[in-house]
């Protein structure tokens, strides 16, 4: 894991460092003083090789020297600290609300193969899968929001704060978060569904007299939620990676938006600080996965 963060850092760094256009000029505009120009230059050390200024960065992130962002005037490390918490926040709560759907809809699918419940479903979920979150979102803004008037267009409040206000801004994001993940966990329990209901020891647990939700609930879906363990892993990371476009689309402060704006201002430490967290915590749930993946399947075992 630490060797994966070491490459996606250079990666990172490296990239952009070769994005076209002056960072300086980016920040203060092209009407800046030679002098001005040059203090700056040199407080990025931008005079300096490529090589330095990675190792030189490097040396403070691991001391938690993050650098201070040109956009906001202050730690980089603390504008993470601020913001990381909201995208978690929308990124579990849709997680935690994608699986048990994902996982109910999957199950009624292969339960009614070729029937119209199936059919509902698999459409659904096809084409819920193949769209973009973003059009999503605007979809959604435009018709709950916009044209019908129910709830904010954006913004974001904690619930101990303002508990109405709260989930009246939270219930479009995390929809069109979960959207995704429901498909994809869907699509996934039912296939797993389709091969485990077949396999004899299902078939003799009929054969036996069980009801058929014994059957599912307690024999087949267990072994069939093994390969669906390894796409929520995914989804999670994917969440993490779409909430850039929702908390844009709503203007929900999180590290999403704060991305994308440090992209825009050529905010070079935002940036890679953005980037590095995401990593680590994408690094992290992989590994949890396979922690969960080898207490549900004993087969599997660490060496």
């Amino acid at each position: 894991m630490i060797l994966i963060i070491f490459l996606i850092s250079i990666f990172t760094f490296m990239l952009v460092s070769l994005i076209p256009g002056d960072p300086v000029y980016a920040m203060l505009g092209q009407e800046v003083s030679q002098e001005e120009y040059q203090r700056v230059f040199h407080e990025l050390k931008l005079d300096q090789p490529i090589i330095s200024r990675y190792f030189s960065w490097l040396s403070g992130a691991v001391q938690g020297d993050w650098g201070q962002s040109t956009q906001f005037h202050k730690s980089t490390l603390e504008i993470i600290n601020e913001r990381i918490p909201i995208t978690l926040f929308f990124s579990i709560s849709a997680f935690i609300i994608s699986i048990p759907l994902g996982i109910l809809f999957g199950v009624i699918s292969a339960v009614y193969r070729g029937r119209p419940a199936d059919t509902a479903v698999t459409l659904v979920a096809n084409i819920t899968a193949c769209l973009p979150q973003f059009w999503i979102a605007l979809l959604v803004m435009y018709v709950f929001a916009m044209k019908l008037g129910w709830l904010p267009s954006y913004g974001f409040t904690w619930f101990y704060e303002d508990p109405v206000t709260g989930i009246r801004q939270t219930v479009m994001p995390l929809f069109c978060l979960a959207l995704g993940g429901i498909a994809t966990v869907t699509r996934q329990t039912r296939s797993s569904m389709l091969e485990v209901i077949r396999q004899d020891y299902v078939r003799t647990a009929k054969s036996k007299g069980l009801s058929q939700q014994k059957v599912i609930y307690v024999h087949a879906l267990k072994n069939a939620l093994i390969p669906v363990i390894t796409i929520l892993g995914m989804r999670l990371g994917s969440m993490l990676a779409g909430s850039m476009f929702v908390e844009s689309v709503f203007n929900i402060p999180g590290m999403g938006s704060l991305f994308v704006k440090a992209i825009q201002s050529r905010d070079i430490p935002v940036v890679q600080a953005c980037v590095l967290v995401t990593a680590l915590v994408s690094c992290i749930i992989n590994l949890l996965t396979d922690i969960l993946y080898a207490v549900v399947d004993p087969r599997v075992r660490f060496e």
